[in-house]
């Protein structure tokens, strides 16, 4: 079974999307532990309702970046995490994090990449009148937003929607296809080779080939 650490930053919805698949046995994974970096996250709660350790590491915590990262890789290691999920982690994540988990990090974004990453992405796909947006699950790299792409969803965007109608809509998505990807991880069945992601057949032990 994978041992998964969550970061988070905000509510936590795909963080509870990820809980409520563990729970149901979506995937041969078990959420050990999260950590915000927001002493007022949402995702602190949810971690509590799904007895999850939560742990708070504020930036401001620690004497600099590298500082607060090397601190959260070092809590995720001690844990003995095999896999880090990135749900709604509003920071650029840096070397500490990449020398430990390359290829074991995944994160959910609210657009179809390479279109319209970083924030607001909804916002960019209303604004530049796409007529299509969606969902992508990527591997992290060191890149805003530009990592492998494992899994996209299309999401149509209908005539007067707003940022927060899209959204909504989105939303839904990263919600399906978030714990589709882990399940996939855990089963070993990611294969990357440069830019691409092979979805292989099922194997025995989990993790993402390179």
């Amino acid at each position: 079974m994978t041992k998964i650490g969550v970061l988070a930053s905000g509510r936590g919805s795909n963080f509870r999307a990820l809980c409520e698949a563990a729970k149901r046995g979506g995937f041969d994974g078990k959420i050990i532990v999260l950590v915000a970096d927001q002493p007022g996250a949402g995702a602190l709660e949810i971690a509590r309702e799904f007895g999850v350790e939560a742990l708070t590491m504020s930036p401001g915590d620690f004497p600099s970046r590298e500082a607060h990262e090397e601190g959260i890789a070092k809590a995720l290691e001690e844990r003995g995490v095999e896999l880090v999920c990135l749900a709604g982690y509003m920071r650029i994540v840096g070397a500490p994090m990449l020398k430990r988990f390359f290829g074991r990090m995944l994160n959910i974004h609210p657009a179809l990449l390479p279109c319209f990453p970083g924030l607001h992405g909804q916002k960019q796909a209303v604004a530049h009148g796409v007529k299509v947006s969606g969902a992508t699950v990527h591997f992290v790299d060191a890149d805003c937003d530009a990592g492998p792409i494992i899994i996209q969803a299309p999401v149509p965007v209908e005539e007067g929607d707003t940022a927060d109608t899209l959204a909504a809509r989105i939303l839904k998505e990263e919600h399906r296809i978030y714990p589709e990807a882990v399940k996939l991880f855990c089963e070993g069945r990611l294969k990357i080779t440069g830019r691409r992601v092979q979805i292989l057949p099922a194997r025995a032990s989990g993790g993402a080939k390179k």
